[in-house]
């Protein structure tokens, strides 16, 4: 999701301009329900960074007189929020990504919307993010689409929380209220796996508690926002300490003295002359040279982008994974993947539609709904359809081998997205988890292009040649009026055919396939 999640990442360059020798940069998201304050919060944070240079802050001043929802104050929710109908509706629609930094880290910070129409969009923000800013409204408590955002960060690796309890000035800057909804959060996300979560009592308007500790709230010694975020160590991503995996994008063939695949390395470390295997062929070689645009590399790790050569002639093309020759990584016809459904018309079983893993797609048969999450208690349910936004585990079988492995192993190869065949609208994202029962059955591609289990062969074919050599028995009765040749013509018939279904029974084996084609992805 590959495909949609690595495309929520800003530009290279971008992220190289922010600021060269920072000693890190931190990617982190607000979230939370509509009207929470997560666009005027992080218009604070900006603000208070000093990142708003003078004419910004000159047209935020005039666009707060004509556009602005907080009388004569300064609207800083104005210099997140510039599509127009954010403006007109008073909300954010599309996520925005503003980059900033301060003397001791730089950042890249979502914004994301909040109302339950736009949830695609919050995913998408959340797709990159390392720490999860959740918004509370402090007169409204935990609201369902804070469950559901924190749900979603939760599902999409997400382990760092900073819960911002705002407008504490419409409550009194009441403690009790504070401690209240900060308890209901933390019974209600206990399940969810987070392993840091730091509550902030704030108002993103006035600037309490964001960038200087607020007079207002005597009975809170935590940090405030902006020395946390500048402070915390985040859960290191997984990628890189895992096995090497480098879904190709491109051959590289620029003359006819060079060939190389280029692409991004998902997870672990290349390094010249290493044995590799390329999936789902299985061809064994090795890397030749490491080539960049400022030269050859003797390694390279996770997030870099790079083209490997290879000693030995073999195929490879877009869509191919090149791993470890020890790596047991393997390609299979089917996945299990937890999903959040986007669209509107609903998901059910036996729908085709196309998954993207990597680089890689296929046509993909949704074979069974395992199971639902109530978005109110995360608790598992039975379910024979899904609407929009609503989350389910989801077996999913292929036309063809695909390469994936768990998402918290490896973010590129675990990720995927399912798209509509006839509209090319993307109605899904998903991580890849282990299979929580049976694997899916192997599967094969009919002629009508849609995916359809396997049947045993052999003596269902074989009882059809049986009928067939009666009738033909029988024409030549009718024909010849010959009973002793046409007995003759009649047995023969059922014996090759017999000897044909017994042939292919033998060879079938029921209950038995190839382990590489119909297993479910393993971790």
């Amino acid at each position: 999701m590959s495909a949609a999640l690595q495309l929520a990442y800003p530009d290279e360059a971008d992220q190289q301009a922010l600021a060269p020798g920072q000693a890190s940069l931190l990617h982190f998201l607000t979230c939370g329900s509509v009207d929470d304050g997560k666009s005027t919060l992080l218009g604070r944070l900006l603000f208070d960074s000093n990142a708003v240079l003078d004419d910004q802050l000159s047209a935020l001043d005039r666009d707060s007189r004509r556009f602005g929802t907080q009388g004569e104050a300064r609207d800083f929710a104005l210099l997140v929020d510039g599509l127009s109908a954010e403006r007109e509706q008073g909300i954010t629609i599309d996520v925005a990504y503003r980059y900033f930094s301060t003397a001791r880290r730089s950042f890249i910070v979502a914004d994301t919307p909040g109302h339950e129409q736009y949830t695609r969009n919050m995913a998408t923000g959340a797709s990159t993010a390392e720490l999860a800013i959740i918004l509370i409204d402090a007169r409204k408590g935990v609201l369902p689409q804070t469950r559901r955002h924190s749900y979603i960060v939760s599902m999409l690796g997400v382990r760092n929380v900073v819960l911002a309890v705002n407008k504490m000035d419409l409550v009194g800057f009441s403690a009790d209220v504070y401690q209240r909804i900060i308890e209901d959060y933390r019974r209600a996300v206990a399940s969810l796996g987070f392993t840091s979560i730091v509550s902030i009592p704030i108002c993103a308007r006035d600037g309490d508690n964001v960038a200087s500790v607020s007079g207002q709230t005597p009975w809170y010694s935590g940090p405030v926002l902006l020395d946390y975020l500048e402070t915390v160590s985040v859960d290191a991503q997984p990628d890189a300490d895992h096995g090497f995996h480098f879904p190709v994008q491109l051959v590289n063939r620029p003359n006819l003295d060079f060939r190389g695949y280029a692409g991004t390395v998902a997870s672990g470390v290349v390094r010249a002359h290493q044995p590799v295997r390329i999936l789902p062929s299985g061809q064994l070689t090795r890397i030749e040279s490491i080539v960049t645009a400022d030269g050859a590399l003797e390694a390279a790790s996770a997030g870099q982008a790079v083209t490997l050569t290879l000693t030995s002639e073999v195929d490879v093309s877009r869509g191919d994974v090149i791993v470890a020759a020890d790596d047991a990584l393997a390609p299979a016809t089917a996945v299990t993947a937890r999903l959040l459904w986007m669209v509107a018309d609903s998901l059910t079983v036996g729908q085709t539609l196309l998954a993207r893993i990597g680089t890689a797609s296929a046509n993909a048969r949704v074979a069974r709904i395992h199971h639902a999450i109530d978005i109110h208690s995360f608790q598992a349910h039975t379910a024979s359809s899904l609407g929009m936004n609503e989350i389910a585990v989801v077996e999913l079988t292929l036309d063809k081998k695909l390469v994936s492995t768990d998402y918290a192993s490896d973010r590129t190869l675990g990720a995927l997205i399912l798209v509509d065949r006839m509209t090319n609208q993307t109605v899904a994202l998903g991580v890849v988890e282990p299979a929580p029962g049976q694997p899916a059955r192997e599967v094969s591609q009919d002629p009508g292009g849609t995916v359809a289990p396997k049947r045993a062969p052999g003596w269902q074919a074989a009882i059809v040649r049986v009928l067939g050599a009666a009738v033909l028995g029988l024409l030549v009765i009718a024909l010849s009026g010959g009973w002793l040749l046409a007995t003759v013509v009649a047995v023969a018939e059922v014996g090759i055919n017999l000897l044909i279904g017994w042939a292919v029974w033998g060879a079938w084996k029921p209950g038995v396939t190839a382990a590489a084609d119909n297993d479910a992805v393993k971790v």
